[in-house]
Protein backbone atom coordinates (compact mmCIF):
# COMPACT_ATOMS: atom_id res chain seq x y z
CA UNK A 1 0.00 0.00 0.00
CA UNK A 2 1.47 3.42 -0.69
CA UNK A 3 2.04 5.84 2.15
CA UNK A 4 0.22 9.07 2.04
CA UNK A 5 2.12 12.71 2.51
CA UNK A 6 -0.06 15.77 3.46
CA UNK A 7 1.99 18.76 1.03
CA UNK A 8 0.87 22.15 2.46
CA UNK A 9 1.65 25.14 -0.39
CA UNK A 10 1.48 22.23 -2.74
CA UNK A 11 0.27 24.43 -5.57
CA UNK A 12 3.32 26.78 -5.27
CA UNK A 13 6.65 27.01 -6.91
CA UNK A 14 8.62 24.38 -4.79
CA UNK A 15 5.94 22.34 -3.87
CA UNK A 16 4.43 21.93 -6.98
CA UNK A 17 7.97 19.92 -8.18
CA UNK A 18 8.25 17.96 -5.11
CA UNK A 19 4.93 16.47 -5.45
CA UNK A 20 5.46 15.45 -8.62
CA UNK A 21 8.91 13.67 -7.52
CA UNK A 22 6.64 12.18 -4.38
CA UNK A 23 4.34 10.54 -6.62
CA UNK A 24 7.18 9.51 -9.06
CA UNK A 25 9.05 7.82 -6.30
CA UNK A 26 5.19 6.04 -5.61
CA UNK A 27 3.74 7.71 -2.85
CA UNK A 28 0.02 9.03 -2.81
CA UNK A 29 0.16 12.91 -2.39
CA UNK A 30 -2.92 15.55 -0.67
CA UNK A 31 -1.91 19.12 -1.20
CA UNK A 32 -3.74 21.62 0.79
CA UNK A 33 -2.99 25.26 -0.57
CA UNK A 34 -4.78 28.80 -0.49
CA UNK A 35 -4.06 29.65 -3.85
CA UNK A 36 -2.53 33.35 -2.42
CA UNK A 37 0.30 33.16 -4.87
CA UNK A 38 -0.53 29.72 -7.14
CA UNK A 39 -3.79 28.24 -8.53
CA UNK A 40 -5.11 24.70 -9.70
CA UNK A 41 -4.06 24.98 -13.09
CA UNK A 42 -0.74 23.31 -11.67
CA UNK A 43 -2.69 20.35 -10.79
CA UNK A 44 -3.18 19.95 -14.95
CA UNK A 45 0.97 20.16 -14.90
CA UNK A 46 1.31 17.65 -12.25
CA UNK A 47 -0.93 15.36 -14.02
CA UNK A 48 0.48 15.48 -17.11
CA UNK A 49 3.98 14.88 -16.18
CA UNK A 50 3.35 12.10 -13.48
CA UNK A 51 0.39 10.81 -14.52
CA UNK A 52 -1.53 11.11 -11.41
CA UNK A 53 -3.77 14.34 -9.98
CA UNK A 54 -2.79 14.61 -6.69
CA UNK A 55 -6.35 15.53 -4.19
CA UNK A 56 -6.48 18.76 -3.22
CA UNK A 57 -8.57 20.77 -0.86
CA UNK A 58 -8.37 24.99 -0.81
CA UNK A 59 -7.91 26.11 2.57
CA UNK A 60 -5.38 28.25 4.85
CA UNK A 61 -3.12 26.42 7.31
CA UNK A 62 -4.06 29.34 9.73
CA UNK A 63 -7.75 27.29 9.81
CA UNK A 64 -7.56 24.99 12.72
CA UNK A 65 -10.58 23.51 12.15
CA UNK A 66 -10.55 23.09 8.27
CA UNK A 67 -6.81 21.21 8.70
CA UNK A 68 -8.47 18.75 11.53
CA UNK A 69 -11.14 18.36 9.11
CA UNK A 70 -9.05 17.87 6.21
CA UNK A 71 -6.82 15.12 8.12
CA UNK A 72 -10.03 13.38 8.90
CA UNK A 73 -11.66 13.29 6.10
CA UNK A 74 -7.89 11.68 4.28
CA UNK A 75 -7.03 9.19 7.19
CA UNK A 76 -3.30 7.54 6.94
CA UNK A 77 -1.69 10.34 6.30
CA UNK A 78 2.22 9.40 7.20
CA UNK A 79 4.26 12.05 6.87
CA UNK A 80 4.21 16.17 6.02
CA UNK A 81 5.81 18.32 3.79
CA UNK A 82 5.40 22.15 4.72
CA UNK A 83 5.60 24.40 2.30
CA UNK A 84 3.05 27.00 2.78
CA UNK A 85 4.86 30.27 4.28
CA UNK A 86 4.94 33.83 2.69
CA UNK A 87 8.52 34.00 1.68
CA UNK A 88 9.42 37.62 0.21
CA UNK A 89 12.44 39.22 1.90
CA UNK A 90 11.57 42.82 0.56
CA UNK A 91 7.38 42.24 1.37
CA UNK A 92 8.44 40.72 4.78
CA UNK A 93 10.08 43.93 6.11
CA UNK A 94 6.92 46.18 4.77
CA UNK A 95 4.05 43.66 6.13
CA UNK A 96 5.49 41.85 9.00
CA UNK A 97 2.70 41.18 10.84
CA UNK A 98 0.73 39.42 7.71
CA UNK A 99 4.57 37.56 8.22
CA UNK A 100 3.95 36.14 11.49
CA UNK A 101 1.05 34.83 11.23
CA UNK A 102 1.18 33.35 7.70
CA UNK A 103 4.44 31.48 8.73
CA UNK A 104 3.98 30.87 12.79
CA UNK A 105 0.54 30.28 13.44
CA UNK A 106 0.40 27.44 10.18
CA UNK A 107 3.29 25.11 12.03
CA UNK A 108 1.64 25.59 15.25
CA UNK A 109 -1.79 24.06 13.83
CA UNK A 110 0.27 21.21 11.82
CA UNK A 111 2.54 20.16 15.43
CA UNK A 112 -0.54 20.32 17.20
CA UNK A 113 -2.90 18.29 14.93
CA UNK A 114 -0.23 15.65 14.23
CA UNK A 115 0.00 12.91 17.48
CA UNK A 116 -3.71 12.49 17.06
CA UNK A 117 -3.38 11.85 12.98
CA UNK A 118 -0.88 9.29 13.92
CA UNK A 119 1.88 11.17 11.84
CA UNK A 120 5.28 9.84 12.09
CA UNK A 121 6.96 12.60 10.25
CA UNK A 122 7.09 16.29 9.41
CA UNK A 123 10.05 17.62 6.77
CA UNK A 124 10.20 22.07 6.95
CA UNK A 125 10.79 24.28 4.67
CA UNK A 126 13.56 26.44 5.77
CA UNK A 127 15.89 28.71 4.05
CA UNK A 128 19.48 29.92 4.73
CA UNK A 129 18.51 33.39 5.87
CA UNK A 130 18.50 32.21 9.45
CA UNK A 131 22.40 32.18 8.96
CA UNK A 132 22.39 36.16 8.15
CA UNK A 133 25.63 37.46 7.25
CA UNK A 134 27.50 34.20 7.74
CA UNK A 135 31.23 34.87 9.19
CA UNK A 136 32.50 31.57 7.31
CA UNK A 137 31.80 31.01 3.53
CA UNK A 138 30.60 28.13 2.18
CA UNK A 139 28.17 27.82 5.03
CA UNK A 140 27.92 24.24 7.19
CA UNK A 141 24.97 23.40 9.22
CA UNK A 142 27.27 24.09 12.07
CA UNK A 143 27.24 27.88 12.01
CA UNK A 144 25.82 29.86 13.91
CA UNK A 145 22.06 31.27 12.89
CA UNK A 146 22.36 34.75 13.60
CA UNK A 147 19.98 37.60 14.60
CA UNK A 148 17.56 37.70 11.15
CA UNK A 149 17.82 40.65 9.02
CA UNK A 150 14.03 40.70 7.96
CA UNK A 151 10.50 39.45 9.67
CA UNK A 152 10.35 36.25 6.97
CA UNK A 153 14.03 35.08 8.03
CA UNK A 154 12.92 35.76 11.73
CA UNK A 155 10.01 33.74 10.76
CA UNK A 156 12.09 30.64 9.88
CA UNK A 157 14.48 30.84 12.66
CA UNK A 158 11.64 30.96 15.00
CA UNK A 159 9.75 27.85 13.26
CA UNK A 160 13.16 26.04 13.77
CA UNK A 161 13.06 26.87 17.73
CA UNK A 162 9.39 25.44 17.64
CA UNK A 163 10.07 22.26 15.78
CA UNK A 164 12.94 21.71 17.91
CA UNK A 165 11.20 22.46 21.44
CA UNK A 166 8.70 20.57 20.31
CA UNK A 167 10.83 17.49 19.59
CA UNK A 168 12.30 18.27 22.63
CA UNK A 169 9.39 17.75 24.58
CA UNK A 170 8.99 14.30 23.09
CA UNK A 171 6.47 15.06 20.62
CA UNK A 172 5.56 11.39 19.02
CA UNK A 173 7.20 12.36 15.33
CA UNK A 174 10.21 13.15 13.59
CA UNK A 175 11.41 16.02 11.77
CA UNK A 176 13.90 16.96 9.01
CA UNK A 177 14.47 20.68 8.21
CA UNK A 178 15.88 21.44 4.79
CA UNK A 179 17.85 24.92 4.98
CA UNK A 180 17.56 26.07 1.06
CA UNK A 181 19.61 28.37 -0.63
CA UNK A 182 18.29 29.95 -3.24
CA UNK A 183 15.89 27.42 -6.04
CA UNK A 184 15.33 28.81 -9.74
CA UNK A 185 14.40 27.08 -12.56
CA UNK A 186 11.29 24.82 -13.69
CA UNK A 187 10.56 21.27 -14.92
CA UNK A 188 12.20 20.32 -17.71
CA UNK A 189 8.45 19.76 -18.90
CA UNK A 190 7.95 22.94 -18.73
CA UNK A 191 4.55 21.96 -17.34
CA UNK A 192 4.98 23.48 -13.90
CA UNK A 193 7.29 26.42 -12.69
CA UNK A 194 7.70 29.40 -11.10
CA UNK A 195 4.72 31.49 -11.82
CA UNK A 196 3.67 33.77 -8.60
CA UNK A 197 0.51 36.37 -8.50
CA UNK A 198 0.98 39.68 -9.78
CA UNK A 199 4.41 41.38 -9.44
CA UNK A 200 7.36 38.73 -8.83
CA UNK A 201 9.01 38.96 -5.82
CA UNK A 202 12.11 36.66 -6.40
CA UNK A 203 14.81 37.04 -9.33
CA UNK A 204 14.49 34.86 -11.74
CA UNK A 205 10.71 35.04 -12.57
CA UNK A 206 10.93 39.15 -12.76
CA UNK A 207 14.59 38.35 -14.92
CA UNK A 208 12.52 36.37 -17.45
CA UNK A 209 9.09 38.53 -17.57
CA UNK A 210 11.63 41.04 -18.40
CA UNK A 211 13.54 38.88 -21.27
CA UNK A 212 9.79 38.67 -22.60
CA UNK A 213 9.53 42.06 -22.79
CA UNK A 214 6.57 41.71 -19.83
CA UNK A 215 8.93 44.24 -17.63
CA UNK A 216 10.55 46.69 -18.76
CA UNK A 217 13.95 46.24 -17.03
CA UNK A 218 15.37 44.10 -14.06
CA UNK A 219 16.74 45.91 -10.79
CA UNK A 220 19.61 44.96 -9.11
CA UNK A 221 20.04 45.73 -5.97
CA UNK A 222 23.26 47.57 -5.26
CA UNK A 223 26.84 47.53 -6.90
CA UNK A 224 28.88 48.24 -4.11
CA UNK A 225 28.41 45.16 -2.27
CA UNK A 226 32.15 43.49 -1.15
CA UNK A 227 32.17 41.19 -3.66
CA UNK A 228 34.06 40.56 -7.20
CA UNK A 229 31.27 42.70 -9.17
CA UNK A 230 29.61 44.39 -6.37
CA UNK A 231 26.67 42.59 -6.53
CA UNK A 232 24.68 39.99 -4.02
CA UNK A 233 26.03 36.58 -4.29
CA UNK A 234 23.34 33.49 -3.76
CA UNK A 235 23.82 29.57 -4.03
CA UNK A 236 21.11 28.86 -7.04
CA UNK A 237 20.04 25.58 -7.13
CA UNK A 238 17.65 23.73 -9.61
CA UNK A 239 14.36 23.44 -8.35
CA UNK A 240 14.07 19.71 -9.31
CA UNK A 241 17.24 18.94 -7.60
CA UNK A 242 15.88 20.51 -4.69
CA UNK A 243 12.50 18.92 -4.85
CA UNK A 244 14.30 15.28 -4.51
CA UNK A 245 16.03 16.28 -1.41
CA UNK A 246 12.22 16.49 0.26
CA UNK A 247 11.25 12.89 -1.05
CA UNK A 248 14.84 11.58 0.30
CA UNK A 249 13.91 13.24 3.69
CA UNK A 250 10.84 11.59 3.66
CA UNK A 251 11.94 8.18 2.85
CA UNK A 252 14.89 8.59 5.63
CA UNK A 253 12.22 9.66 8.47
CA UNK A 254 9.28 6.55 7.53
CA UNK A 255 12.10 4.12 7.02
CA UNK A 256 13.64 4.70 10.48
CA UNK A 257 16.82 5.67 8.95
CA UNK A 258 17.26 8.72 10.96
CA UNK A 259 20.13 9.18 13.43
CA UNK A 260 18.00 11.54 15.64
CA UNK A 261 14.48 12.37 16.11
CA UNK A 262 15.65 16.15 14.00
CA UNK A 263 18.31 16.37 11.80
CA UNK A 264 19.09 19.82 9.61
CA UNK A 265 20.78 19.58 5.94
CA UNK A 266 22.03 22.24 3.90
CA UNK A 267 20.28 22.15 0.44
CA UNK A 268 22.29 24.36 -1.72
CA UNK A 269 25.44 23.53 -4.93
CA UNK A 270 28.46 25.29 -3.12
CA UNK A 271 28.81 27.73 -5.82
CA UNK A 272 28.39 31.33 -5.28
CA UNK A 273 26.49 33.01 -8.24
CA UNK A 274 26.74 37.61 -8.27
CA UNK A 275 23.27 38.68 -9.89
CA UNK A 276 25.18 40.30 -12.45
CA UNK A 277 26.76 36.66 -13.18
CA UNK A 278 23.20 34.97 -13.30
CA UNK A 279 21.97 38.08 -15.98
CA UNK A 280 25.07 37.24 -17.77
CA UNK A 281 24.22 33.17 -17.82
CA UNK A 282 20.93 33.64 -18.63
CA UNK A 283 21.99 35.74 -21.81
CA UNK A 284 24.45 33.14 -22.44
CA UNK A 285 22.42 30.10 -22.15
CA UNK A 286 18.99 32.02 -23.94
CA UNK A 287 21.03 34.13 -26.32
CA UNK A 288 18.50 36.80 -25.10
CA UNK A 289 19.39 40.27 -23.67
CA UNK A 290 18.05 41.16 -19.97
CA UNK A 291 17.67 45.31 -19.93
CA UNK A 292 18.63 46.02 -16.00
CA UNK A 293 19.62 48.84 -13.90
CA UNK A 294 21.60 49.26 -11.33
CA UNK A 295 19.42 50.35 -7.97
CA UNK A 296 20.38 51.64 -4.39
CA UNK A 297 20.50 48.24 -1.86
CA UNK A 298 17.12 46.45 -0.73
CA UNK A 299 16.50 46.46 3.05
CA UNK A 300 16.72 43.11 4.35
CA UNK A 301 19.07 41.42 1.94
CA UNK A 302 22.28 39.69 2.51
CA UNK A 303 25.53 40.06 0.96
CA UNK A 304 26.97 36.89 0.39
CA UNK A 305 26.18 33.33 1.31
CA UNK A 306 26.54 30.11 -0.40
CA UNK A 307 26.33 26.23 0.73
CA UNK A 308 28.62 24.07 2.33
CA UNK A 309 26.68 20.77 1.17
CA UNK A 310 28.91 17.96 2.27
CA UNK A 311 26.69 16.97 5.38
CA UNK A 312 23.47 16.90 2.62
CA UNK A 313 25.58 14.45 -0.18
CA UNK A 314 26.98 12.07 2.44
CA UNK A 315 24.37 11.36 4.89
CA UNK A 316 21.09 12.10 2.45
CA UNK A 317 23.06 10.77 -0.25
CA UNK A 318 21.60 13.97 -2.54
CA UNK A 319 23.47 16.15 -4.56
CA UNK A 320 22.18 18.78 -6.89
CA UNK A 321 23.09 18.17 -10.09
CA UNK A 322 21.92 20.56 -12.72
CA UNK A 323 24.30 23.82 -13.22
CA UNK A 324 22.56 27.29 -13.32
CA UNK A 325 23.27 28.10 -16.86
CA UNK A 326 21.28 24.09 -17.34
CA UNK A 327 18.45 25.76 -14.73
CA UNK A 328 17.97 28.80 -16.17
CA UNK A 329 17.26 27.51 -19.93
CA UNK A 330 14.65 25.44 -18.17
CA UNK A 331 13.00 28.98 -16.54
CA UNK A 332 13.58 30.70 -20.22
CA UNK A 333 11.09 27.59 -21.74
CA UNK A 334 8.74 27.79 -18.94
CA UNK A 335 8.09 31.49 -19.71
CA UNK A 336 7.85 30.79 -23.06
CA UNK A 337 5.43 27.67 -22.33
CA UNK A 338 3.24 30.29 -20.35
CA UNK A 339 3.67 33.09 -23.39
CA UNK A 340 2.07 29.61 -25.43
CA UNK A 341 -0.56 29.45 -23.18
CA UNK A 342 -1.27 33.20 -23.41
CA UNK A 343 -0.40 33.76 -19.57
CA UNK A 344 1.14 36.80 -18.81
Amino acid sequence: MKKKILVTGGTGYIGSHTVVELQNAGYDVVIVDNLSNSNTEVLDGIEKISGIRPVFAELDCNDKTGLKKLLEANPGIKGIIHFAASKAVGESVKIPLQYYRNNIVTLLNLLELMPEAGIEGIVFSSSCTVYGQPDILPVTEDAPVKLALSPYGNTKQINEEIIRDTIYAGAPFKSIILRYFNPIGAHPSAEIGELPNGVPQNLVPFLTQTAMGIRPELSVFGDDYDTPDGSCIRDYINVVDLAKAHVIAMDRMLNNQTEEKLEIFNLGTGRGVSVLELIGAFEKGTRVKVPYKIVGRREGDIEKVWANPEHANKVLGWTAKESVEDTLVTAWNWQLKLRERGIQ
